[in-house]
């Protein structure tokens, strides 16, 4: 099974959001099959088969998520980011202001969730393969 030494040098790679698609290929041959990233400070938990988990630290100081989600503003972040326009920190400054708490990967569905602190579904997003 994979390693958080495994996935953090897969995330060494990751310059934007336009490398997302390759990053998640790679998680794919670890052997990742979905996770979960928390806007709050960038810790991850990321799933395998069988049960198997593996936890990544904190990765910032402690953000605040807004009470009220703002899905254009979110969108229009979302795509700078995806664009190359802005890097991993700034993306996630501006998730939590928009009020995103987590964002869900599924390696299978090949999507990538979005939902807010009350769970509620704000976005969900083939990615490309």
């Amino acid at each position: 099974m994979f390693t958080i030494e495994q996935i953090q040098e897969a995330h060494s790679k990751v310059k934007s959001g336009a490398d997302f698609p390759a990053y998640i290929q790679e998680f794919k041959t670890l052997g990742v099959t979905r996770y979960e990233t928390y806007v709050t400070d960038g810790h991850t938990d990321y799933f395998g088969e069988k049960g198997y988990t593996a936890i990544a630290p904190a990765k910032y100081a402690a953000l605040n998520i807004a009470e009220m989600s703002d899905m254009n503003q979110f969108t229009n972040d979302l795509k700078a980011h995806q664009q190359g326009k802005t890097d991993y920190p700034t993306f996630c400054r501006d998730a939590a202001n928009a009020g995103v708490e987590k964002w869900l990967v599924c390696m299978d569905e090949m999507t990538c969730t979005y939902v807010d602190k009350g769970g509620t579904l704000l976005l969900m997003e083939v990615i490309p393969r």
